[in-house]
């Protein structure tokens, strides 16, 4: 069955048919915000951080798949349809949607009255637009009505989905014209609100999500819609929601535009009022205001298509494999600065509720992306780094907002301090400014904590070789680059942590085979930028720990035809010949022989054969082989999950 098409010459994937094995979605958004769109416009979007920020609601998990969304609803006639065919699902004429460079575009048509939606979150600005535009491909007139229909979420995502006792009653909104406040706690703690406007006038408008909807009704069917008249409600408490509602007019042939705003809004503490409860709306005119005409959505497309090709002009190949350029020089390149804006930390997998954005995850994506914006790359190096602790040691995660570290994950993760010393040294050999390694950052964000960044990467340098187990390879802590390998849990306790749980006295003894190969991968980039500051006793006892480490692997982490993955609490192998489940793991295999550990031997292109022999399949690398079939205590996570 085949979805859709790459559109090359326009950087877009084009996709035909909404009914897609999974929802495919755009991330939307360069700075501060941020928007996930699907294929039938939906998703969420925030203001910096996905739990704290935080502007539409999304139901994650939910039955059916991908409810919620900016929702445009048509009655033509009693005929009610939505273009991006959920949530409604009535059959279009015709569909189609194009993911391009920080938009998407969903176009449609039914009898004879096409729709043209463009999405997109605008530079310089914490919003997103949707222009939509109708014309009546018919020889008569038509007279419809549109409703626009937006969830907010009330601010906090976690609190929003668990604290109803609270969130039932505080719902708060004001609507003035065609525009629509939601300044839920705004009177008290917030200094911040959202807005949802058109540029033309409304007949009518909706903020109770009850009254629109309908109280046993989905976003399938709200009454509203279906009577084709809006209720004016105003919510006070309970579910707000914005809608306005439109009655439209096209003579034959004619076209109507019509463009949407839906933004954050923040004041100044001291600034957040004009009069006596009324809120300071300057902010939410500026935005209005940008972007009350055709023209002003023009230019700012036009400076996102620059900017992209600015940005993706930095790097680029041309060879005889089409699909290689295409991925190369697009989308990669553009996967990985989404990766950078949101580091996973938000998408239709991660609810952007529990972590916030990770240590390691976060430092991995400066490899991608410090080419196009190294200045961007500083900074964020630097919030990474504040989360450390002085012994070397990271926060596994972090929150965007606060860039304080996560103290429900907390630390142990021991790959993660060499994630670091990785991000530095790519930004050094892409920028060629070395002057980062002066730069002082605070350890754990407390400034009478603070040192150079050089002495960050000393840091994380030496927590591995202060926490050497008994083969003199790196203790795991609770867990390295597979967070689900956690050989100091034992856990037995339904609903206990995996990743975070220690539930015997064992923390000295598991090691891993794959930290030890990426401390020797890194070794070098952290020797030559000790090099660079003139620290030649340092940089000698760095050559010689990666020397002991990688004769610890040749020695205790080799099996015979490939790496080990570890060893466990007691001791024992894991991904290993003798195991009975999980004989081989790909990330010893992969870190390993990029540490270039076994290359003179012969090892580790043995490794890399049994790669091609023991996990390559028709669908790509498996992470193990076999697969558990049975929960490993003394493993965790890894091995709860289903075969396969």
């Amino acid at each position: 069955m085949k979805y859709g098409y790459f559109n090359d010459s326009d950087r877009e994937y084009v996709i035909t048919r909404p009914d897609t094995p999974y929802p495919w979605i755009n991330y939307l958004g360069n700075e501060d915000f941020f928007s996930l769109m699907s294929n039938t416009s939906g998703g969420y979007c925030f203001y910096r951080d996905a739990r704290m920020l935080r502007l539409t609601r999304y139901r994650y998990n939910n039955v059916p798949t991908d409810a919620g969304g900016r929702y445009f609803y048509i009655n033509d006639g009693g005929t009610v349809w939505t273009p991006g065919w959920m949530p409604v699902k009535t059959k279009l004429d015709s569909y189609e949607c194009r993911h391009g460079m920080g938009y998407t575009k969903i176009n449609s048509s039914l009898n004879g009255l096409t729709f043209r939606q463009t999405s997109f979150v605008p530079l310089g600005y914490p919003c997103e637009v949707h222009r939509i535009k109708l014309k009546n491909t018919t020889h008569i007139k038509k007279s419809f009505k549109m409703f626009s229909f937006v969830e907010f979420c009330l601010w906090n995502a976690w609190d929003d989905q668990t604290n109803f006792q609270r969130n039932f009653s505080i719902g708060e909104v004001e609507v003035i014209g065609s525009t629509i406040y939601h300044k839920t706690e705004y009177r008290e703690r917030r200094n911040h609100y959202a807005v949802f406007h058109v540029n033309a006038p409304v007949d009518g408008f909706d903020t109770d999500r009850e009254s629109f909807m309908g109280l046993y009704n989905g976003f399938d069917r709200p009454d509203a819609v279906f009577e084709g008249k809006a209720r004016n409600s105003v919510a006070s408490g309970w579910a707000p929601v914005g809608s306005h509602m439109i009655n439209v007019e096209l003579e034959a042939g004619e076209e109507k535009s019509f463009i949407f705003v839906l933004g954050y809004c923040e004041n100044p503490g001291d600034e957040k009022w004009e009069a006596q409860d009324v809120i300071n709306k300057a902010p939410a005119k500026r935005l209005i205001e940008a972007f009350s005409t055709d023209e002003q959505v023009d230019k700012a497309l036009a400076s996102l298509h620059d900017y992209w090709e600015k940005l993706l002009s930095t790097y680029s190949v041309k060879s005889a494999d089409e699909k290689l350029d295409r991925m190369v020089n697009t989308w990669n390149q553009y996967q990985c600065m989404v990766t950078f804006n949101m580091s996973r930390s938000a998408s239709y997998f991660e609810s952007g509720i529990g972590r916030g954005m990770g240590f390691r995850d976060s430092t991995q994506d400066l490899l991608g992306f410090v080419h196009l914006i190294p200045e961007r790359a500083r900074e964020r190096i630097y919030d990474i780094a504040a989360t450390q602790m002085e012994d070397g040691s990271a926060y596994h995660q972090y929150q965007p907002l606060t860039k304080k570290g996560n103290s429900d994950i907390g630390s142990g993760f021991n790959d993660d301090p060499l994630w670091l010393i990785f991000g530095v040294a790519a930004y050094i050999k892409e920028t060629g400014d070395k002057s980062i390694l002066d730069d002082t950052v605070p350890f754990d964000n407390d400034e009478a904590k603070a040192a150079p960044m050089m002495e960050h990467l000393k840091r994380s340098f030496d927590h591995v070789t202060n926490n050497l187990g008994p083969h003199g390879l790196p203790l795991i802590g609770h867990a390295d680059w597979n967070d689900c390998l956690n050989l100091n849990c034992f856990s037995e306790t339904p609903g206990e942590s995996f990743q975070t749980a220690s539930n015997r006295e064992t923390g000295d003894v598991a090691e891993s085979v794959f930290i030890a190969g990426m401390f020797v991968s890194v070794a070098p980039d952290y020797i030559a930028m000790c090099e660079m500051k003139g620290l030649t006793a340092e940089a000698e006892s760095a050559k010689r720990a990666a020397e002991e480490m990688y004769n610890a692997v040749m020695t205790a982490g080799w099996d015979g035809e490939w790496f080990l993955r570890a060893y466990d609490a007691f001791g024992n192998k894991v991904g290993s010949h003798e195991c009975e489940e999980g004989q081989i793991f790909i990330e010893p295999q992969g870190f390993c022989v990029m540490g270039g550990i076994g290359v003179k031997e012969g090892y580790a292109e043995k490794a890399l054969n049994s790669v091609k022999e023991r996990l390559d399949t028709k669908y790509g690398i498996v992470l193990n082989n076999p697969p558990y079939t049975k929960y490993h205590v003394e493993l965790g996570e890894i091995s709860s999950y289903p075969p396969g």
